[in-house]
């Protein structure tokens, strides 16, 4: 696969033994998702991914994508971006506390390590300041020659992405709050702009000297005027907006999903790059045969022959946390396991949602038994879990080397693949013994018709044998699936209140005809994979 300006190419197709064939039920995303905005001094748009742990530049008249700083480089999980009068690039490195200047050289250097959830950033007049945007954040002006940082104000609830205005106070919206403030650059009282908002996380301006706003929870793209706070709304899109910029008058927003648009006027917007998948995670199939998608941000139905559909996202009401694993139990419910370690019941038609177990690491895949016990990895204590009715939890194993998909056999018997040790186990009673060993980087399991399906990240291949581990053989190959070779991507820390470590995982799952689908969360697409037999 090859296209020019993707986030992943490979120079080998995908690799099929005889009797199969797949197609991909999402075209690949661009881009890892699409967070902070800001028109360089080329006039191209570059964009902050943070899960993708890279940095974009966009020319918006032709839609070329050239990577700034690649996934496994030296800045990590950027989130927003802002230029300096030497051209110098400034990000902030939301998940390690960070921000890094990028030099006209290509090289990057860190200014500070010690910010949690670095977010918001802009430069004025040569002066540099960030804001963290966590709970109890702090607004500050950075020391360039590398002393202590200046702060502005402190105690507040979620900062983001912030600009001077025109009459030189400097603007921030800050989202647990629901408004807009404003504060001088060299410090004193902050003022309250507007409220009552749609949760704003970005504020720009426009050539009339008006605040431009982007709305992650309403989808509403906001022009208000910071003299009295009046408000218009420029267009409505959908929820997960994240960033705004100008190219000359023109006017261009991000969202969570890579996608870019352009906002026209009288409410017309177009799209200059489309969204996809950021990751994607886990699959799961319902017993109507309706496939869902866990996407970390977002969950997905994606019906056969149609386009993603959302049925929440990170701020719906009641919704579960960065998803990550899932499996559909009948009922519109589904068991999902999330980023900030809780294993959950959601009802994603009604907006509800019950914490089954919390106060895990680092949950990754979830299976249902058919006693309606639910298996669970968690990652980083090596421990395989089993919770049951009234949120008892029972260690199932441990000791185990990375743990990360789960998956029963028809008799009960536990399997666990073991990404660390490079094998799948099971576990029966209290002993743990290999089923499949030499593999690479197992991740999602699947049992189904009496053979295991394994998803090997490492060596990018489906694998299939017997539930006693023979007649091993390799469905597909070359899958679009982990890093690039040659690219070793640094850990993601989470960010907290919104998740723990985030990290890949390639699922798996089956349709009631057989069809197979896996997660290629390399390029951001589901492929099906079908035998003709």
């Amino acid at each position: 696969m090859s296209l020019s300006g993707a986030r992943y190419t490979s120079s080998t197709s995908i690799s099929l033994a005889d009797g199969w064939s797949f197609e991909r039920l999402t075209p690949p995303s661009r881009l890892f998702g699409a967070n902070g905005l800001r028109t360089g001094p080329d006039g191209r748009v570059y964009v902050a991914q943070v899960t993708g742990s890279q940095i974009s530049a966009l020319d918006v008249e032709t839609g070329a994508l050239e990577t700034i700083s690649a996934k496994g480089g030296d800045i990590i999980a950027p989130d927003d971006l802002a230029f300096g009068p030497d051209g110098n690039l400034y990000a902030t490195e939301v998940m390690d506390g960070r921000v890094s200047v990028r030099g006209a050289d290509g090289q990057s250097r860190v200014l500070r390590d010690d910010l949690p959830s670095a977010n918001g950033i802009t430069v004025h007049q040569g002066r540099l300041f960030i804001n963290e945007c966590r709970i109890g954040g702090r607004l500050m002006e950075l020391d360039l020659a590398g002393g202590a940082p200046r702060i502005l104000a402190e105690d507040l609830a979620m900062p983001n992405a912030m600009e001077v205005g025109p009459d030189g106070l400097l603007y921030y919206p800050v989202m647990g709050t629901n408004d807009i403030w404003r504060i001088h650059p060299d410090g004193g009282e902050p003022e309250r702009v507007a409220g009552d908002l749609g949760v704003p996380d970005s504020v720009k301006f426009d050539a009339e000297g008006f605040i431009v706003s982007t709305q992650v929870h309403s989808g509403q793209v906001l022009r208000i005027n910071p003299r009295n706070g009046d408000r218009t709304v420029l267009a409505q899109l959908e929820p997960g907006l994240d960033n705004c910029t100008f190219v000359g008058d023109r006017l261009f927003v991000s969202r969570f999903t890579g996608e870019i648009t352009e906002i026209l006027g009288g409410g017309e917007t177009r799209t200059t790059l489309p969204g996809g998948l950021t990751w994607p995670l886990d699959l799961t199939v319902d017993a109507e045969g309706n496939l869902y998608v866990a996407d970390g941000t977002f969950f997905y139905l994606l019906p056969r022959g149609g386009g993603l559909q959302t049925l929440g996202m990170l701020f719906t009401p009641n919704y579960p946390g960065f998803a990550r694993s899932v499996q559909a139990v009948g009922g519109g419910e589904f068991i999902v396991g999330t980023a900030s370690g809780t294993v959950v019941r959601w009802r994603p038609a009604s907006q509800e949602s019950e914490i089954l177990a919390e106060g895990l690491d680092q949950v990754y895949g979830v299976a249902v038994a058919a006693t309606g016990a639910i298996a669970t990895a968690d990652f980083g204590t090596g421990e395989v879990l089993l919770v049951r009715s009234g949120g008892q939890k029972e260690v199932a194993a441990s000791g185990l080397s990375k743990p990360l998909g789960v998956a029963f056999a028809p008799d009960g018997t536990l399997l666990v693949s073991e990404s660390g040790a490079g094998r799948v186990v099971a576990i029966s009673g209290s002993k743990v013994e290999p089923v499949v060993d030499n593999l690479s980087d197992p991740q999602g399991i699947l049992v189904r018709g009496g053979r295991l399906y394994i998803v090997d990240s490492g060596s990018k291949e489906l694998i299939s044998t017997d539930l006693s581990g023979n007649d091993r053989q390799t469905i597909a190959g070359n899958l679009p699936l982990g890093a690039p070779a040659g690219v070793i991507p640094k850990p993601l820390r989470g960010m907290q209140p919104f998740s723990g470590p985030q990290g890949p995982f390639a699922g798996i799952d089956a349709g009631p005809d057989g069809t197979l689908y896996v997660s290629a969360d390399a390029e951001g697409s589901v492929l099906a994979l079908t035998h003709a037999g």
